[in-house]
């Protein structure tokens, strides 16, 4: 059986943690090589995982090895040139979210793999769940009519994080967090980058629309990053969107992930955290899932899965391809820029 050859880029806290285990444990995949800058922490890593190859220049990597796909879970600052190269050396690309940390070079991104005839999945772990993909069926098939207004809301435990204290419940992983990945508003820390780029990955690919202009507010934490952020998007169609990031959830409590879709025939609801996915129609011609108790956990395995089908010409569906990335990063774009000017500012 012919197996899909996938590479690492940037192998840090994520990339131990959960991408490296998730390739390893794929019959379908040969995980042929793993780059990480640091040549102590690259020994570690191909010491601890037993992986033949590691490169510290990662366009060693790509000359040399050639591999199908690329994993790419470097800092958010250094996601758009890795996947450039990788794109360039003929690679689909799986790149950690966020996709890249402006409009301009999420378009490029994917502007270069539809040249190339590449794929790109961002890893949205949310998106690959059975109730959300059954939703997102229901969206293409206009089952709410047109979008009117969209709520997106997500909080999560990680206060710590972006305060600059780092990840407590990441301090027996191999690896832990940078903080300056993370907290530093140089390099695209903060909550909007790290973390409402999954709510918007699952809202965009549920609501097929561009985002236009946007206005928003920050919360900042003692390092200088949001904490919180308050947004109103317009879309496309001319639809509105209100958007609310937080960082303050206590930490025995676990992700909040709430979206509501308002339509002229309808509404759609998801909701991770009580695990409900309910599309209510004016005339009453309902869909309520029974969503089995704990299917709303996040997990990150079914994207490494999809990037080997998409390697091996198998895959059926790309629950998070490239222009969803890009959405999520456009608005994100306009967001920052918006709390910063204190103007509605266009994508």
């Amino acid at each position: 059986m012919r197996k899909a050859r996938i590479a690492v880029l940037g192998a840090g806290w994520w990339g131990a943690h959960v991408y490296i285990p998730s390739l390893l444990a794929d019959p379908t995949v040969d995980l042929v090589a793993v780059n990480r800058r640091d040549p102590a922490a690259l020994k570690e890593i191909t010491d601890r995982f037993g992986i033949a190859r590691g490169y510290t220049d990662y366009r060693e990597l790509l000359a040399t090895e050639k591999p199908d796909g690329v994993v790419i879970v470097s800092p958010h600052t250094v996601h758009h040139e890795q996947a450039i190269a990788a794109l360039d050396a003929g690679a689909h690309v799986l790149i950690d979210k966020p996709m890249a940390t402006s409009a301009a070079q999420a378009r490029e991104i994917v502007s270069k793999a539809a040249e190339n005839g590449l794929q790109i999945i961002i890893p949205y772990g949310w998106n690959f769940k059975d109730f959300t993909r059954q939703a997102a069926d229901l969206m293409r098939q206009g089952r709410i009519g047109t979008i009117r207004h969209v709520v997106c809301q997500m909080a999560s435990p990680t206060e710590d994080l972006f305060g600059g204290e780092g990840l407590i419940e990441t301090r027996d992983h191999m690896f832990q967090p940078q903080k300056d990945t993370w907290a530093d508003p140089a390099r695209a820390g903060g909550y909007g980058w790290g973390q409402l780029s999954h709510a918007l990955g699952l809202m965009y690919a549920l609501v097929d629309l561009a985002p236009v202009e946007v206005m928003a507010m920050t919360g900042l934490s003692p390092a200088g990053v949001d904490w919180y952020d308050a947004a109103v998007v317009r879309l496309s169609n001319g639809a509105t969107a209100a958007l609310s990031g937080s960082s303050t959830v206590p930490k025995h409590c676990g992700y909040q992930l709430d979206i509501r879709i308002f339509g002229s025939d309808g509404m759609l609801l998801i909701d991770v955290e009580r695990e409900r996915m309910e599309l209510r129609r004016k005339d009453s011609q309902d869909v309520v899932l029974d969503v089995p108790k704990g299917a709303g956990a996040y997990q990150c395995i079914e994207p490494t899965q999809r990037l080997a089908q998409i390697c091996l010409g198998t895959a059926q569906r790309n629950e998070a391809p490239g222009i969803v990335g890009q959405r999520a990063v456009e608005t994100l774009d306009a967001m920052y820029r918006a709390a910063r000017s204190g103007k509605v500012e266009q994508v």
